[in-house]
């Protein structure tokens, strides 16, 4: 028997308010590891432990390659790598994004979930779209303790909305009670060791996170083959069917929620419509272009219908563009 000593908490947009709220009402002596994702940019700087030392007496801090798990620390998920928990020890991977993201809520939690079963508990904050309800239904599902900040205390509610309809939410408390529901739970004895079977789905997914070949190059995909493409590389989306909430992920291990993947064919599609916008514009400036030196050869027929041609573009480039600038805006954080 052992303690809930595994804390994992997944936040986004509005998540380092919230997580300074938390930290700010932990004891130093705190008798468990915290593990935290914050959506970064890849190419963003992450002041988060140095914030994070600020507002309390724990340890923050970016962890190593291989670091071993130590009580009363708190380790931050580095820009562009997922964190993943194994046993006794840290792993920083590269790995395929989820749900758009690399550092992504998801891996985080399905490996705690793995590595530690009823030890865990599991925490979404304020945050948009839903990455981390997947890893939180995990929690769930190998006796962890789920929490979640109530959405009207949430910078951005959609994280912890999509976590409550779609888990069994054991705690919904705003983030300045956290702290003090931890003191709790932390004590509570609970069977020490793996949660979820050392042959199950959720370790297949671990490893593509990880970018294992093995994994990647094995042949058995869970689910049924989509109709939808990868975003990311173009290949076959499959359907998983492990849960009930409707989510994708293809061969090399991009995953994505029904949610994140419109979000990300949105972008695509407006990209595209920007490319069509550009490609118009240009062919208009040089068939304007033409016109005008045809005009000067007194080849007025010809000039006349380049600068047609033109007017037609430029018309068909209007459409196009009013159609991205009044059309719907796209979630991101």
């Amino acid at each position: 028997m052992t303690e809930r000593n595994i804390v994992v908490i997944g936040c986004s947009v509005g998540g380092v308010e919230a997580l300074q709220t938390i930290v700010a009402g932990l004891p130093e002596n705190f008798p468990a590891a915290i593990f935290v994702v914050l959506h970064i940019s890849p190419q963003t700087h992450s002041l988060l432990p140095e914030i994070l030392n600020r507002a309390g007496k724990l340890s923050a801090k970016h962890p190593i390659q291989g670091e071993q798990i130590k009580r009363g620390r708190i380790y931050i998920a580095p820009p562009d790598h997922h964190l993943i928990i194994e046993d006794g020890r840290i792993v920083l991977s590269r790995g395929p994004k989820e749900n758009r993201h690399r550092p992504s809520v998801d891996p985080l939690f399905r490996s705690a979930a793995r590595a530690y079963g009823r030890q865990v508990i599991g925490i979404i904050l304020t945050g948009s779209l839903d990455d981390g309800t997947v890893g939180l239904q995990a929690v769930k599902k190998v006796g962890g303790v789920t929490i979640v900040q109530d959405p009207e205390d949430a910078f951005c509610p959609d994280m912890p909305r999509s976590a409550m309809d779609h888990v069994k939410t054991d705690y919904v408390v705003p983030a300045s009670q956290i702290p003090a529901l931890l003191a709790e739970l932390v004590p509570e004895r609970v069977a020490a060791g793996n949660g979820a079977g050392k042959n199950s789905q959720i370790t297949k997914e671990i490893k593509l996170a990880e970018a294992d070949m093995a994994a990647i190059e094995d042949d058995g995909r869970p689910g049924t083959p989509s109709q939808f493409a990868c975003p990311e590389c173009g290949g076959v989306l499959w359907q998983m069917d492990d849960t009930d909430m409707l989510r994708f992920r293809c061969r090399v291990g991009h995953a994505y929620t029904a949610q994140s993947l419109d979000v990300e064919q949105t972008v695509a599609v407006e990209g595209a419509l920007w490319a069509a916008i550009r490609g118009l514009e240009e062919s208009a400036s040089l068939a304007k272009q033409m016109a005008e030196k045809l005009g000067g050869r007194k080849s007025h027929n010809v000039a006349k219908r380049f600068e047609e041609s033109a007017r037609e573009k430029m018309e068909q480039a209007a459409v196009l563009r009013n159609l991205v600038v009044e059309g719907k805006e796209v979630a991101a954080d």
